[in-house]
């Protein structure tokens, strides 16, 4: 499936985009934020992939392993969902914080 693939690609420069910016980044919640964000396009990417490889081939392995691949990706997705609730209200305060000492 064209889709599946597109969606792979882009949540796999999602996921590099994401991690530049954490390694950029010098505060420490704004960090765990972006972390957490990774996380999910990520989990995202494993998730997709998982279904696109159904499509790709009809065997017991490859169901085995598109299922192990779309529960993990679902989990690490949710996780990082949850992540990104948390700590978007202090990376917001951190942000005002540090916008108002400049």
């Amino acid at each position: 499936m064209l889709v599946f693939a597109f969606l792979i690609v882009i949540l796999f420069a999602f996921y590099i985009f994401y991690k530049t910016k954490y390694i950029r980044s010098n505060r420490l919640v704004e960090k765990k934020w972006l972390s957490a964000k990774s996380n999910i396009a990520l989990g995202l990417f494993v998730f997709f992939f998982g279904i696109n490889s159904l499509f790709v081939s009809q065997s017991t392995g490859t169901y085995i392993v598109a299922a192990i691949f779309i529960i993990y990706g679902a989990l690490f997705s949710w996780i990082g969902y949850k992540k990104y609730k948390h700590y978007l209200p202090f990376a917001i305060e951190e942000a005002k914080e540090l916008d108002m000492q400049k």
